[in-house]
């Protein structure tokens, strides 16, 4: 049995969220990731991949600028550098380096893949679409790699950044 709510309060019962890392270079070069929840998959032929970013975020610049961007499946073991991609912006400082996260060239794209991700995604932008307060990135998978160990990916478990495996 359903009873109507409050959007919030239904949405709170979400848990666990899929969380991603987006990476795109800005203009002077520097590969940027930022945490994000709102991706899915769009197409399966052709592959398609999209992410939704607030406007004003330097990633939505960035995925304008490159016209690329990768996204990234984290690790359970990538909580902390998640959060830290999360709350700063790569507008002041280089996210990657201050966190030291790995990282390797993209193939197929002018980006970089995350070496202890699960799995990363690179793709090329198709469109974008303006969706209320958010922009929907949509891009076309051009290369796929998954990691060569077996890891459990992250998750956000609980409102308040709480991010860990699913159980």
């Amino acid at each position: 049995m359903q009873k109507q709510t409050e959007y919030e309060k239904a949405g709170k019962t979400k848990y666990p969220e899929q969380i991603v890392i987006v990476i795109a270079k800005d203009a002077d070069g520097k590969a940027n990731p930022m945490a994000a929840s709102w991706t899915t998959i769009v197409s399966g032929s052709p592959p398609m991949m999209a992410v939704a970013l607030v406007p004003k975020r330097y990633t939505a610049t960035a995925i304008r600028h490159s016209k690329c961007f990768t996204i990234a499946f984290p690790s359970a073991d990538m909580a902390e550098e998640t959060l830290f991609f999360g709350t700063k912006s790569g507008r002041d400082i280089d996210k990657l380096q201050v966190t030291g996260c790995k990282t390797e060239p993209a193939d197929k794209i002018d980006s970089v893949i995350l070496t202890d991700a699960v799995a990363n995604f690179e793709c090329e932008l198709e469109t974008e679409m303006v969706t209320g307060d958010h922009i929907l990135f949509v891009g076309r998978v051009v290369a796929s790699h998954v990691n060569t160990e077996p890891k459990k990916r992250l998750y956000t478990v609980a409102p308040g950044h709480k991010m860990g495996p699913a159980s």
